[in-house]
């Protein structure tokens, strides 16, 4: 059976409390930081198949302002287009909720998320209450890329 999104046996769905574990697991699969994972955990949107967490992106809002992080996708669910439902459901999430831009830090993926329009940017662009995120101040190196993307003009 094919859900909405296109992909046999896949629902995404709003994480729940109960989801943190596996959330976890899986980001740490990925090589990605699960600190301020679980006090973001409300805004995160996972991808369940046949009972199992197989994938998860989330959404750290601050004010008008959000950071995209934690998009991970199991191995054996790779090259699906699973990550890309994701994303464009997080991104349908921050415009449901009035967030201007969305903002991210990545090590791996800075050729990815142009395909979304992420443009390149700067630490010192991003807003300060993004930038005191657990992911900006300790969990991402300085090397990391950072990216935007303008939802909506600013006020």
């Amino acid at each position: 059976m094919t859900n909405a999104i296109g992909i046999p046996s896949v629902t995404l769905r709003p994480a729940l409390d109960g989801d943190l574990a596996e959330v976890e697991e899986l980001l740490v699969e990925s090589g990605l930081p699960i600190a301020g994972v679980a006090e973001a955990l409300c805004s995160f949107v996972v991808a369940e198949s046949d009972g199992r967490l197989v994938g998860v992106v989330g959404l750290e809002v601050c004010d008008e302002h959000a950071l995209l992080r934690s998009t991970a996708v199991a191995a054996d669910w790779r090259d699906r287009g699973l990550g890309r439902h994701l994303v464009e459901r997080i991104i349908a999430e921050a415009e449901s909720r009035n967030i201007s831009a969305l903002y991210l830090l990545t090590t791996t993926a800075e050729r990815y998320f142009p395909s979304f329009g992420f443009v390149k940017t700067t630490r010192d662009a991003v807003p300060a209450q993004v930038r005191l995120t657990g992911e900006f101040v300790s969990a991402c190196p300085a090397s990391a890329t950072v990216m935007c993307l303008e939802l909506r003009a600013p006020a």
